[in-house]
């Protein structure tokens, strides 16, 4: 892989992207605080369509921010969610009296925030819903945003763009080839291992996650297609016969460069997959797309989906004609401006188009009959000790992020604590000064919803919000000393008993909840110290268990590799003993 990077640094070059990226359509704006971009020309009358997640895969998907296409995008860190603060700040801005949807891949992280927000949003009066499209590793999602736009900005109701958006995602199949991983700029090293010259992967994730296998020696490009082909529409195959397609069927096909491939190649690539389509499988799509749709940053590697748009056609409101009608409508988003596809009128200059973010909403007082209140003393010992073996933990949980994910687990923890820790030191906030459980939490809260995205920040949103809420429902418990620990052993279970409609992970599924569960069934015995080695053991266990969710599941299956304990499961652990220090 290339390590040679102009920016060396990933701090603030995704702000400095976006404001670069909005400056080929003088509709858009910017809310830099928020990393939102969106249409300041878009029609509040039809359905309005947001869609974001993790940076590094422009153009998507503030390139995608235009008329007939998105009215919004929200960004996150580099191949990371962004938070739910975020997203509830997209769709605030561009509130629809029609309808918002939400248009996310199926990438947990994105899950999480994105299911919050939208959640929030419902709460705020907004008619908001969401679809998960695929697997993270499609590049289809641009086929869905771009019938749905064309739909939506055709005047059709939310029923009916919400329909077609499921029945389009649900007739993709995709699958990416890698000749090498990308690089992110600011990491030293990756842990991923360097492809041979000889050999390539096919199954490979966005974000460097391995894939389904290496082949060496790598095929030649006739081979690599057949192959690739193959597992997308071999309908004997029971791995991947979810999607069927006969010989009269209407379809699409889009290819994507990661970032890394020459536009020659590319058009070569192109060609090949055609021939082999019409030769091998009686297919001739009635539309292609190829180019860098949704990139890996500097990845030489593709991704190719297959849409049966005949079978999309007959679970929803529209014909097949008219669904590539849709597809056909021309945007006024910066992706086709790039590509030089039409003329934009005068822009508008940087400081019109970079906005201020709402007024932020006002702190939220804590009603002293429902709070907790502890030592202070204490209190701020055990944050400080938490914080810090978070922070001293940071090198060590990249690490194994990187080994089994996208690398942001200890960089977004690390961004937690501190948060946290900047709240302890400041003289306004004057956080623990009073003993103040509540407060504390809240404080957590606005942290993990303002500053950390990826999967992790989502369950830890979800487990801050849902354990201050039980906390002040059953805060009489601990109206004695004696109390505390039963008020703690029950709000620890509600709070994870909430988390649980999110997301399905049990203890053996080698993700945080190995940490998380055995702590909290281990507080019922009123022992903390019981607690805090219940999630030592836990989070020692997933050195040996076989990842069955999330990322790590790529390479779970590969026994002869020596895995490292989970990273979220490890950082949990890390807090939670750094509190016990700290008392």
């Amino acid at each position: 892989m290339s390590k040679r990077h102009l920016f060396q640094s990933p701090d603030g070059l995704v702000n400095k992207a976006l404001r670069g990226i909005i400056s080929y359509n003088p509709s858009l704006n910017l809310d830099e605080a928020n990393r939102v971009v969106y249409d300041t020309e878009y029609d509040r009358s039809n359905v309005c369509i947001i869609s974001g997640g993790g940076s590094g895969h422009e153009p998507a998907w503030a390139g995608y921010v235009g008329r007939n296409m998105l009215a919004a995008s929200v960004a996150g860190d580099i191949f990371a969610s962004p938070s739910t603060k975020q997203i509830v700040a997209a769709i605030d801005a561009v509130p629809s009296d029609k309808g918002t949807i939400l248009v996310v891949t199926n990438y947990t992280g994105d899950c999480l925030h994105f299911g919050l927000a939208n959640e929030k949003a419902i709460a705020r009066g907004h008619k908001s819903r969401m679809i998960i499209c695929g697997d993270d590793v499609s590049v289809g999602r641009i086929g869905v945003l771009k019938v749905m736009g064309g739909a939506a900005g055709s005047g059709a109701t939310l029923d009916e763009v919400y329909d077609l958006g499921v029945a389009f995602s649900n007739q993709i199949v995709s699958i990416a080839a890698t000749l090498d991983h990308c690089h992110v700029p600011g990491r030293s090293t990756t842990e991923h291992g360097l492809f041979a010259g000889d050999e390539m992967e096919i199954g490979t994730g966005p974000h460097n996650e391995p894939g389904y296998k290496k082949l060496s020696p790598a095929p030649s490009p006739e081979e690599l297609v057949k192959s690739l082909l193959a597992h997308c529409l071999d309908p004997n195959d029971p791995e991947r016969g979810f999607v069927t397609f006969d010989k009269t069927d209407e379809t699409m096909l889009l290819v994507s460069n990661f970032g890394g491939m020459s536009p020659l190649e590319m058009g070569a690539l192109v060609d090949e997959l055609l021939e082999q389509l019409a030769r091998d499988w009686a297919l001739e799509p009635a539309r292609v797309c190829c180019g860098q749709l949704e990139t890996s940053l500097n990845a030489p590697a593709f991704s190719i989906s297959v849409i049966n748009v005949t079978a999309a056609a007959r679970n929803c409101a529209y014909s097949a004609d008219q669904i590539k009608n849709f597809f056909d409508v021309r945007t006024s988003t910066s992706w086709e401006s790039v590509a030089g596809s039409q003329s934009k009128p005068q822009r508008r200059g940087r400081r019109q188009q970079v906005v201020a973010p709402p007024a932020a909403e006002p702190k939220r007082v804590v009603e002293e009959s429902k709070d907790l209140k502890v030592d202070p003393a204490t209190l701020e010992k055990m944050l400080r000790r938490a914080c810090a073996a978070v922070i001293d933990a940071e090198p060590d949980l990249t690490k194994w992020d990187t080994v089994m994910g996208d690398g942001d687990c200890g960089e977004t923890l690390k961004t937690g604590a501190s948060c946290l820790v900047a709240a302890l030191d400041s003289p306004t906030k004057r956080l623990a000064a009073d003993g103040s459980v509540i407060g504390v939490l809240q404080e957590l809260e606005e942290i993990v919803e303002g500053k950390m995205g990826g999967t992790l920040g989502g369950i830890l949103g979800i487990f801050f919000v849902a354990l201050r809420t039980a906390i002040e429902q059953n805060v009489d418990l601990a109206l004695g000393s004696e109390g505390v620990p039963e008020l703690w052993a029950k709000c620890l279970g509600v709070a994870l008993h909430h988390l649980g409609r999110y997301t399905p992970a049990q203890v053996g599924d080698r993700t945080v909840m190995d940490t998380l569960l055995p702590f909290a069934e281990a507080m019922k015995s009123g022992d903390f110290e019981a607690g805090v080695e219940a999630a030592v053991s836990g989070a020692e266990a997933t050195k040996a268990m076989t990842p069955k969710l999330g990322r790590a599941t790529y390479v779970g299956a590969d026994a002869s590799r020596e895995l490292p304990p989970d990273p979220g499961a490890w950082g949990a652990m890390v807090a939670i003993r750094g509190l016990r220090e700290g008392m």
